[in-house]
């Protein structure tokens, strides 16, 4: 698979960005377009001005995102574009892949589980949902690793020996 499209979708952490290093390797085995996006979603508290907040927020946004591209062209990285959404993360990511008609999502997850999740939800979970785009999903070095819990042990099966007809008729 050799994607001409590739969205990486940013929220401005170090988790996020870890998809980057992937993404761009990708990117070398053709020249596709890398598409870094962010999702913009103010927060308000009562009594302040929403349309403020909304600006701040995708100004925020514009500018983290024109410093992450300029710091990957210093290296030599082509083909970036930088797009801000308005809204929610995953809601956000899915409607980018569909517009954009990108060929593979490449994203980082926080690996929460428990009820990190239940509070925070999975974004990762939700754009795998929403998308019928591929989608590579990277784990940060610092990332948790859990055992699964309740869900019985896994081991290689042995070989069998086929059995001979005598025994197939016993």
């Amino acid at each position: 698979m050799t994607p001409n499209k590739i969205l990486v979708p940013l929220d401005g952490s170090e988790m996020a960005e870890a998809a980057i290093p992937p993404a761009l390797e990708m990117a070398k085995a053709g020249s596709p377009l890398l598409i870094l996006m962010r999702a913009a979603d103010a927060r308000v508290l009562p009594g302040t001005d929403v349309i403020d907040a909304q600006v701040q927020a995708v100004r925020e946004a514009e500018e983290y995102l024109a410093g992450v591209k300029a710091k990957l062209e210093k290296t030599g990285a082509k083909g970036i574009e930088t797009h801000v959404w308005y809204g929610p993360a995953a809601p956000a990511i899915v409607e980018a892949a569909k517009v954009q008609k990108v060929d593979l999502i490449v994203m980082s997850t926080h690996g929460r589980s428990g009820l990190g999740r239940i509070i925070f939800g999975s974004v990762a979970e939700s754009v795998l949902r929403g998308t019928r785009a591929p989608i590579l999903l990277v784990r940060p070095s610092g990332a948790p690793v859990e055992a699964l819990a309740g869900q019985g042990e896994a081991r290689p099966a042995q070989k069998t020996q086929p059995r001979t007809r005598t025994e197939a008729t016993r």
